[in-house]
């Protein structure tokens, strides 16, 4: 008989959930003008619109906070970090940063400049935006089978490569700074891409003479999903093939929110000395000077413990399992749902689950706005909202898939906080026909509108 998995840890300080009726929870979402976002924690019972910065760290990342050095420059934090970053990775030049976005605005003030074609793997909301903000393109360039929630393809985060080779062949390499590959992909699901793959992106750059460089939020799970579905790397450690994949590219950006298993941080690391230079220079216009970077000491710390212990195997198979069972209990009660399941989310699909709602009335936030009212469950939209407007045309985008994205915070909740939520869906799942109308409007931003868009019900 086999023992049953359980969490690699024990809990020692517990937060309070505040419960609520159904009723409050009509009156807090209409005064946040149906914002998921705007709503107050207080008012969330299970709450998963993010996995970004909302874990809970070790007792040893604690620790670390008590030892943090915090000299504005050259601290033992600092040094702690670099080094905890340079032996995982092998990236000669890092620069710390206070969370993703700020790294992506780094390394694109960088490298990327009007009129450029950046293609990747379905960016995400904010490198899209600091991408479209300097008046160049995102292009999608990811496998068909992305597309298609019923497929179960082990690498739906993977780059096509004739799609990739075409665009490189249509744009001026001038025009193009780098490929942009992010493991895992969150807008695909959260869906790993294999080092097969990586590879064949990597030959390519170097046939057309542009770099490559990794969103790595999520690299210590993609190399979980390598370990357990690519056949080369089953009897490779986490770490050595976290450092295979590194090796493949010029750079990385890194919201260490992630898999850096801390509540802020980040950072870029580089080979290219020229490109460091550059990027130092805007890091302490935009960030503060090279050896903090907007980060305390002590959070340099925590981050650097936070690394070490997010490669760890048993960590990982911990965390992709709860999220698994999560996928399939929602699977066993036929709810359409992205599969193979992510590694830190599992994607409900809107457009199967509330087909009457018209696109255009945004089904994906309906439903996540009707799974907070039931359950107090908080989710957050992948869908129409999230896509934005053509930057040209002013024109809602509409993806090729609406999905609610249920994030699950690391080492936050347990099975029964997911088996709570599988129960939920499965109610509003059994209501869905009732729900024909859906949002419009009232308010929007010219950019990554879904943060702060105030909507009405129709």
């Amino acid at each position: 008989m086999h023992l049953p998995s359980i969490e690699p840890y024990k809990i020692k300080t517990v937060e309070s959930i505040q419960m609520s009726t159904p009723e409050q929870r009509k009156k807090w979402i209409k005064e946040a003008s149906y914002n998921l976002f705007k709503l107050n924690s207080d008012q969330v019972i299970v709450d998963l619109i993010t996995d970004s910065g909302t874990g809970a760290m070790s007792d040893k990342q604690w620790a670390e906070v008590m030892l943090g050095d915090e000299s504005y420059a050259g601290s033992r934090s600092f040094m702690k970090l670099e080094n905890t970053v340079k032996e995982l990775t092998g990236f000669r030049y890092f620069i710390p940063v206070h969370q993703g976005r700020a790294a992506e605005n780094v390394l694109f003030s960088a490298l990327v400049k009007n009129g450029d074609f950046v293609p990747g793997n379905i960016h995400f909301d904010t490198t899209k935006g600091h991408i479209e903000y300097r008046k160049a393109t995102a292009i999608d360039c990811t496998i068909d089978e992305a597309f298609d929630i019923t497929i179960d393809h082990p690498f739906k985060g993977n780059i096509d490569l004739h799609k990739l080779e075409k665009t490189l062949q249509e744009y001026t390499t001038e025009k193009i700074p780098f490929v942009l590959m992010t493991i895992t992909c969150n807008s695909a699901g959260g869906q790993p891409v294999s080092i097969e793959n990586m590879r064949a992106v990597r030959t390519l750059c170097d046939q057309y003479g542009v770099g490559f460089y990794i969103d790595g939020a999520r690299f210590a799970e993609n190399a979980y999903f390598i370990k357990k579905r690519e056949k080369e790397f089953a009897n490779y450690s986490i770490k050595e093939i976290v450092k295979e994949i590194f090796s493949l590219s010029d750079g990385m950006t890194m919201s260490a929110k992630k898999d850096g298993l801390v509540n802020m941080g980040g950072f870029i690391a580089l080979n290219d000395a020229k490109v460091y230079e550059v990027c130092s220079t805007f890091a302490i216009m935009y960030e503060g000077f090279v050896t903090y970077g907007g980060m305390s000491g002590r959070d340099m710390g925590a981050l650097a413990q936070g690394l070490t212990e997010g490669v760890e195997f048993d960590y990982l198979e911990s965390r992709i399992g709860q999220t698994a069972y999560l996928g399939k209990r929602l699977d066993e009660f036929n709810i359409p749902v992205i599969k193979p399941f992510g590694g830190h989310a599992v994607y409900i699909d809107a457009s199967k689950f509330v087909p009457k709602i018209p696109k255009e009335e945004y089904r994906a936030q309906s439903l996540a706005i009707e799974l907070y009212i039931v359950a107090g469950i908080r989710g957050v939209e992948i869908g129409t909202l999230l896509a934005d407007r053509d930057p040209v045309t002013r024109e809602n985008r509409f993806p090729k898939l609406e999905m609610v994205r249920l994030a699950i915070p690391r080492r936050v909740y347990t099975l029964s906080h997911m088996e709570y939520v599988a129960v939920a869906i499965k109610k509003v799942f059994d209501s869905r026909d009732e729900a024909k109308s859906g949002y419009s409007i009232k308010w929007e931003a010219p950019i990554m509108r879904h943060f702060t868009v105030e909507l009405e019900k129709i």
